[in-house]
């Protein structure tokens, strides 16, 4: 059928209104509408990103395959439009990156920036184990420290740039690897002697040997740790005469290839000598004090032991146990000795006495006789109407004489200690 161009003219004016009436309804302008078909084609038809400002795209849009794309484009995108999962990468794709070598030996042929990890337990090419190193086109320098000194072992504890390794009782200190540490090795003190019924006051015990080394080298190992422990006070006796008073010699410390010799007994029995030891016993009634017998370690570097001889006992007054820095005191009719002084150290953070001698028992009868006083705090004092008294748990002093009446007993040696310490990594 053939339309006129009268029809034609109504047909146009028609679709005119029928668009003037849908955009009445929907609220878009003629404009608009136009704006949207073309934006659509452009959707539909165009590849340039540049038309892609906003929206999303359905995945059936992209072919199963996408071409290559080169990440130089890949410009100025800003995080937050980065969502979801992305997929694994191969490492085989990712070039120009450089690897450090990681190895035992230090590669061969290296280049200016290589890099290379000291996998090694041991110091390779003047780097540190576990430390990562880098080529400078001579030597390799190191990058990192690597793994610090550490180890186990004792009670831990830190105290300005050092960890602190306590022994109180015996033990193993390992550490990682080889090092150099400062240690304090100090023996059980030797028991005061006892009154063997003779009046007369028994000998302080000797205050156990003291050693400390500095700088001591130490490998990766287990190294053992023992705690010698104090000796046991003289017993009384009320046989005039007995000769089963004397102190016992406390029992050495030790770590690695130091060792603390214990502290010497004091005398308790009639005319007797106070026995050898780190530091020798005090004497009783006449009797010699003991003997110290403590390594010096004179022939090794950094390192040092102490002990000294006890004092003699004379008349009713027992002579002083020595301790690690001074002889004991002399006794006298009426003075008891006093404990020799000990040594000062402070490896554990704190400034602390050790291995002071036991302080010389006395008679009750002589009531303002000096008592023997216990070495720097640590050793036991002297009694002169009582037992001697026990010397400080884990400060290696000796034990205070007995009193030379009613079969007192002296008093037991302290206890040893090893504290080991190093500079924090």
């Amino acid at each position: 059928m053939a339309i006129t161009k009268i029809q034609t003219r109504a047909l146009v004016a028609a679709v005119t209104d029928d668009i003037t009436a849908n955009s009445a309804k929907t609220g878009i302008t003629s404009g608009q509408a136009s704006a949207i078909t073309a934006n659509t084609a452009k959707v539909t038809n165009s590849t340039s990103a540049s038309d892609l400002t906003s929206g999303t795209l359905p995945d059936a849009r992209f072919p199963s395959t996408l071409p290559a794309a080169s990440g130089a484009n890949l410009t100025a995108l800003p995080a937050a439009n980065i969502t979801g999962t992305l997929p694994a990468i191969s490492g085989a794709n990712l070039t120009g990156i450089d690897a450090s070598t990681v190895s035992t030996t230090a590669p061969s042929s290296p280049s200016v920036g290589d890099m290379w990890f000291n996998s090694s337990s041991d110091v390779v090419s003047g780097i540190t184990e576990r430390a990562l190193a880098v080529y400078n086109g001579t030597i390799w320098q190191k990058a990192t420290s690597g793994r610090g000194f550490s180890a186990t072992g004792g009670t831990i504890t830190t105290a300005g740039d050092y960890t602190i390794h306590t022994f109180t009782s015996s033990g193993t200190f390992t550490p990682v690897k080889s090092g150099s540490v400062d240690a304090l090795v100090v023996a059980g003190g030797g028991g005061g002697g006892g009154d063997a019924g003779n009046t007369t006051g028994g000998g302080g015990g000797g205050g156990g040997g003291f050693v400390v080394a500095t700088s001591f080298a130490v490998a990766a190992t287990g190294l053992t740790v023992t705690i010698g422990g104090g000796g046991p006070g003289g017993a009384g006796n009320t046989t005039q005469g007995g000769q089963q008073g004397n102190g016992t010699n406390g029992v050495n410390s030790v770590f690695s290839s130091l060792t603390a010799t214990g502290g010497g007994g004091g005398a308790g029995n009639h005319l007797g000598a106070g026995y050898a030891g780190g530091s020798g016993g005090g004497g009783k009634q006449g009797g010699a004090g003991g003997a110290k017998n403590q390594a010096t370690y004179s022939g090794t570097a950094n390192t040092d032991g102490y002990g000294n001889a006890g004092g003699s006992g004379t008349g009713y007054g027992g002579g002083g146990g020595g301790g690690a820095s001074t002889a004991g005191q002399n006794g006298q009719e009426y003075v008891q000795g006093d404990g020799g002084t000990g040594g000062n150290n402070a490896f554990s953070g704190s400034n602390l006495y050790y291995s002071g001698g036991g302080g010389g028992g006395g008679n009750a009868s002589y009531t303002s006789a000096h008592i023997g006083a216990g070495g720097s705090g640590v050793g036991g004092n002297g009694s002169r109407n009582s037992h001697g008294a026990d010397a400080t748990t884990n400060r290696g002093g000796g034990g205070g004489g007995g009193s030379g009446v009613n079969s007192h007993n002296g008093g037991a040696g302290g206890s040893g200690i090893v504290i080991i310490r190093y500079l924090t990594e």
